[in-house]
């Protein structure tokens, strides 16, 4: 007859996940609940007046063309900031996982943009493409090319991908020369003695093997080119020219925090928030089913 393992109760095991516990409560749930409130609620601009109009905001939200507009540019830029960073981040692992001389060194220096603030990345890329003054927009000046990214919406659209990319490829390039430095060498070997070249080994043996890695980057930068770029865009463009550079997480701050909208930037949040979960979770429901661990 089995006997029933008993343990004695202990507050320990509390103690130890309780940290966790508050600092989810204090920082996401409650400032989730909040913004949910007043995302249902109309404020005048002095604060001295508020109505509860239930979901007139985002009624008002979906009406807007401007707001809907957004999406499409939000859209636009997650994928190209994700798909920029990560290939880029994706050669330079798999070159630094050949190097022998010097390697420390060159991993070191790859990794360095990811300690730059957001902020101070937009303004480096400010300084390299200031249509007056900046070094790389009077190269382009010499081979005929016309930069003002100040009156130029396409061509602010680009430097803030550029400069939002630049920023990630260092935290995608951790991961990527983990996960191929984890990748037994006898597995290389034996497809090198078989004949396969350098490239036919990367994509039917490297690459395939780091799909893991993989999906968590393609996760972790769809978030980050969400709500972590509003420092470089407010540092580059501040939204414009036009709006041509003004995302959803900008929208958000721009109505709040300019314009004094208050409800208008909470339901937008709130949107925001919906929409970022359901794109988290579309990812985990489909695109993790190709990846083999």
């Amino acid at each position: 007859m089995l006997k029933r393992v008993h343990f004695p109760a202990s507050i320990l095991p509390y103690l130890l996940v309780a940290p966790q516990v508050i600092i989810t409560l204090v920082f996401f749930i409650w400032p989730a609940s909040q913004a949910l409130w007043q995302s249902m609620l109309v404020q005048d601009a002095f604060g001295l007046s508020t109505q509860f109009v239930w979901f007139e905001n985002f009624q008002a939200l979906l009406a807007d063309p401007l707001y809907l507009a957004s999406f499409k540019r939000t859209a636009f830029f997650s994928v190209a900031v994700a798909l920029l960073s990560m290939s880029y981040a994706l050669v330079l692992a798999g070159f630094a996982d050949r190097v022998v001389r010097g390697a420390m060194t060159y991993r070191t220096l790859l990794i360095w943009p990811y300690a730059v603030a957001p902020v101070l990345a937009g303004a480096l890329w400010v300084f390299m493409f200031n249509p007056t003054l900046g070094i790389l927009s009077y190269g382009l000046e010499l081979v005929g090319y016309d930069w003002n990214h100040k009156v130029n919406g396409g061509q602010a659209m680009a430097l803030v991908i550029m400069a939002a990319a630049w920023k990630q490829v260092a935290y995608n390039f951790l991961f990527y020369l983990a996960a191929m430095q984890s990748i037994p060498r006898s597995v290389v070997e034996a497809a090198a003695i078989d004949g396969a070249g350098p490239m036919k080994r990367f994509w039917t043996i490297i690459f395939p093997l780091i799909s893991p890695t993989t999906f968590f980057l393609l996760v972790i930068n769809a978030v980050y080119a969400f709500f972590d770029t509003f420092g470089i865009i407010h540092a580059i463009t501040q939204g414009g020219p036009s709006n041509a550079t003004t995302i959803l997480v900008y929208k958000v701050f721009n109505d709040g925090f300019v314009g004094l909208d208050l409800g208008s930037s909470a339901a937008q949040s709130v949107i925001l928030m919906v929409l970022v979960i359901a794109m988290t979770v579309v990812q985990f429901k489909f695109i993790e089913r190709k990846v083999e661990y």
